[in-house]
């Protein structure tokens, strides 16, 4: 990650290629990025394959978009999928930050499901890069990303390094962020700097969770309404 400012730059921004699958074959690179979120004065980076991206997801509610015009809006196709505004209504309390970021995580899973299909398939049927974010790049952006490399076999602790990889950034995306982070519904504002670490534990109850259907995540992606042709497109598209 080069070492630019803050607040010029994207600062949680890395391609999704590179990563190691059980069998030794490694995720293309200039399918798929995850970062923070953008802002309209960033500077383009210059460690990206591609750049601009051909499409950005844009995971962040409503009321973290409100009516301004995406940065990116001018060089890509940009897709909002508010994966959490299905969420309001989960009752989640608990004393310690990482139970609550795990069963954050499982709400996701089980509450926002078709919002994390119609993600795989934008992703899937991009016809360039594309870019998925949130406010920080960290909760729904790492679930979706262990989504997409579980699907196609990448091993769990490359998961896992993925995930942690945001931690060294979390200082300069706090100080990117304009506005707060959405948290978990209910959620104690003193617990915010807790709940913006990485631990293992949250990502690993994902990828348990995946593991618990048949083939993994895509029976996960299969159970939940992906074709087998889209699973098999993903595999020729991500894997070289």
């Amino acid at each position: 990650m080069p070492t630019t400012d803050p607040i010029d730059a994207l600062v949680n921004l890395r391609d999704l290629g590179g990563h190691p699958t059980g069998n030794g074959v490694v995720t293309r690179q200039g399918v798929v990025y995850r970062s923070d979120a953008p802002h309209i004065d960033d500077r383009a980076p210059e460690h990206m394959l591609r750049w601009p991206p051909e499409v950005v997801v844009d995971l962040r509610d409503s009321a973290e978009v409100g009516d301004r015009e995406h940065p990116l809006a001018a060089v890509a196709a940009v897709r909002h999928v508010a994966l959490l505004e299905e969420l309001q209504d989960t009752d989640l309390e608990f004393d310690d930050a990482v139970q609550e970021l795990t069963a954050f995580y499982q709400s996701i899973i089980n509450g926002a499901s078709k919002k994390l299909v119609e993600v795989f398939r934008i992703v899937l049927d991009a016809d360039g890069p594309a870019l998925i974010h949130c406010a920080a790049g960290k909760d729904r952006t790492g679930v979706v990303s262990a989504l997409l490399l579980s699907a196609v076999g990448v091993r769990r602790d490359a998961i896992v390094a993925d995930y942690l990889h945001t931690d060294r950034n979390m200082f300069r995306v706090l100080r990117r962020l304009d506005v707060a982070p959405v948290l978990p519904p209910g959620v104690d504002e003193e617990k915010v700097q807790d709940l913006m670490s990485t631990p293992t534990e949250a990502i690993e109850s994902v990828l348990t969770a995946f593991a618990a259907h048949e083939d993994g995540a895509l029976g996960w992606l299969r159970s939940h309404g992906a074709t087998n042709e889209e699973l098999r497109r993903w595999h020729q598209k991500f894997l070289p």
